[in-house]
């Protein structure tokens, strides 16, 4: 993949503002700043790499602003290449009018991400640190940013370099097994090659066991939330939410269509979805449309949040609820709500709650908690995100501090380098000829090799840097 024309585009998003930055990247970007921009004092942009130069900014050889520039001179820029930061008022026009200029100087409009993609083809990100800055530009979360950041990048690929190093290592030593049979050259015994092996493949199978960790934290956990109608589901929602999002009354089936939202809860990000109360009996055509996509959500759910109320015994609603998630494969928690209020004060919700919760025992929920999202939104938020933190991350995990695995493509990566591994184990604990491991050893480098980006098909490629924006 080689870049042959110099391409600019706005960097800062659209609309009003203090400022906005227009980049240049390229062969020619000296040449096309210095017919765009004249600094003052007389002084020539090339020289003072890294340095802010204040000056006028030309649309055809006449000043339309006064801005700042800066020089980053390749290969010591983001994208290796050479790369001018025009810095202009923020005005929508008057960028636009800029970037028009660096344009009829002679720059191409510049792709999505295709800034990013230039780093990475020039060799100053590996595909691994890309799709972190892919997901930093669309974090939602604290955990998302730490996860984000450079010292998570940087462990990350200070991981899979050392499988690779491995693997190139021990493959050396197997091909001079094979090429120079009769003169020991290879350096290691088929013992010390297994050895090697079950390294490998603990490595592999240690990053591999971050996934989970990672995806929860950077694509989500589908959540629905369910229950029969008037039970609070669309107050758990609220308080997960952190706002009104969801209209609330005494009124059985408020709720006729699904809500959803991405919220973080502690490092998890729930794709959640409020879901209208599912009941049997007669209902109208608007309400039946919302219980059947309910159903349809809890079908594809990873994570649902069964509410039950605990002012009354389970009824006949309750247990056909429970029946319809009983076979599903998401992780399932029992919320037993309305645990306030002059019901509570009574001891009525108390005795009911005891007796809900044993109740619950014999259908195959995670876990059973007790709350009040209404008069104790604190301690009952801290309870869900305690336990949804413990089902779905491992506390072993530091993030943003070890190295994590987190999109479904490094994870395919991993477990087919593991596959591979373990196929090249089996060929020397079988005897088969040193030609039967190398083979697959080679194979597990590819797939590491995928992982990072230093061999991947231009299709992952094209569609890591669809999801970034123009300018990045």
């Amino acid at each position: 993949m080689l870049f042959t024309s110099t391409v600019a585009a706005i960097s800062t998003p659209p609309g009003k503002g203090g400022v906005a930055v227009i980049r240049i990247s390229g062969a020619d970007a000296i040449g096309i700043a210095n017919k765009i921009f004249l600094p003052k004092g007389k002084r020539s942009i090339k020289d003072f790499p890294r340095v802010q130069m204040y000056g006028d900014i030309l649309y055809q050889g006449e000043p339309i602003d006064d801005g700042l520039i800066t020089y980053f001179n390749a290969p010591n820029s983001y994208t290796g290449e050479d790369v001018i930061e025009i810095s202009c008022h923020g005005g929508m026009l008057i960028s636009k009018k800029v970037l028009e200029s660096a344009l009829i100087a002679g720059a191409s409009p510049a792709e999505r991400g295709e800034f990013t993609k230039r780093a990475f083809v020039n060799g100053k990100l590996s595909l691994t640190e890309t799709e972190a800055i892919s997901m930093l530009l669309e974090a939602e979360s604290d955990a998302q940013i730490k996860l984000s950041r450079e010292k998570s990048r940087s462990k990350l690929k200070g991981a899979v370099n050392e499988i690779r190093e491995a693997l190139v290592s021990l493959l050396s030593s197997v091909y001079a097994r094979i090429d120079y049979p009769e003169e020991d050259l290879g350096e290691l015994s088929s013992e010390e090659i297994l050895e090697s092996l079950s390294v490998i493949y603990e490595r592999l199978e240690a990053l591999a066991s971050t996934y989970k960790t990672g995806r929860a934290v950077s694509e989500g956990i589908n959540t629905v939330i369910c229950g029969k109608p008037n039970v609070g589901k669309s107050t758990l929602y609220n308080l997960l939410v952190g706002e009104n999002a969801a209209i609330v009354t005494d009124i059985p089936g408020t709720t006729r269509d699904v809500l959803e939202k991405s919220v973080p809860l502690g490092d998890v990000m729930l794709r959640l979805y409020d879901t209208a109360g599912i009941r049997g009996g007669r209902v109208d055509a608007v309400e039946a449309i919302g219980i059947e996509r309910s159903r349809e959500k809890i079908d594809t759910a990873e994570l649902v949040f069964a509410l039950f109320d605990s002012s009354r015994p389970l009824d006949k609603a309750d247990l056909e609820i429970l029946d319809f998630i009983k076979t599903s494969p998401a992780v399932k928690l029992a919320l037993i709500t309305k645990c306030d209020g002059e019901w509570a004060l009574t001891g009525g919700s108390e005795n009911f709650a005891d007796s809900i919760k044993h109740e619950l025992q014999v259908y195959d929920f995670s876990g059973v908690l007790t709350i009040s999202a209404k008069e104790k939104k604190e301690s009952s938020l801290k309870a869900v995100t305690g336990l949804v933190g413990e089902l779905f991350t491992d506390e072993k995990i530091s993030i943003g501090d070890d190295a994590i695995i987190s999109s479904a493509r490094q994870n395919s990566a991993v477990l087919r380098a593991m596959e591979f591994i373990s196929c090249a184990k089996s060929a020397f604990l079988l005897g088969l000829p040193d030609d039967a491991a190398s083979s697959d050893i080679e194979l597990a480098l590819g797939a590491i090799s995928e992982l990072d980006g230093r061999s991947v098909t231009e299709e992952v490629v094209e569609d890591i840097f669809a999801k970034f924006c123009v300018g990045k």
